[in-house]
């Protein structure tokens, strides 16, 4: 991972990753958004019924923002407050985790808003119902993507490293 204040440079180190680009978070979410607006007209155009929108999705995308704010502020106390060495292949997991966690996050929250969207000014019986669900779904994956950017940002090396390895 690159170090704190030097990401504008054009290579920091060989090897270094940079963080996550916003650019591709909010493509992913576009794309998610465009899936979740075309769901809804495919299936009617399939005689398919619509998804239903239960209280565990959005449940299930607010444990998994809780679980990445928690390992995010535990690797940032341990790396950055008590200046600790996490082992080479912990430091990778968890950056692996951040950056897969971040993209897919941003798709599922696009997804759902999406869908909600798609449901906006539809008189069906339980329109109303699957548009909040979505909404809050929409939020907590949205909560999920920005824990997963916060651990990502939490595996950098600090300033006073020699070595130039990672966490």
């Amino acid at each position: 991972m690159s170090r704190p204040g030097r990401q504008d440079d054009p290579a920091p180190h060989p090897g270094a990753l940079r963080p996550t680009p916003p650019t591709a978070l909010v493509g992913w979410g576009v794309v998610g958004l465009v899936l979740g607006l075309a769901l809804r007209p495919v299936c009617e155009r399939l005689g398919v019924t619509p998804p239903l929108i239960s209280w565990a999705q959005p449940l299930a995308l607010v444990l998994l923002a809780a679980i990445l704010g928690y390992t995010a502020w535990a690797t940032h106390r341990a790396l950055q407050v008590r200046h600790e060495r996490l082992l080479a292949h912990q430091a990778v997991n968890r950056l692996v985790l951040a950056r897969a966690c971040a993209m897919v996050a941003a798709l599922v929250a696009g997804g759902y808003l999406g869908y909600g969207l798609s449901w906006v000014g539809n008189p069906a019986e339980l329109a109303d119902d699957r548009q909040l669900r979505c909404w809050i779904a929409g939020v907590a994956g949205l909560l999920a993507a920005a824990a997963a950017v916060a651990l990502e940002r939490a595996c950098r090396v600090r300033d006073d490293d020699e070595d130039g390895d990672p966490a």
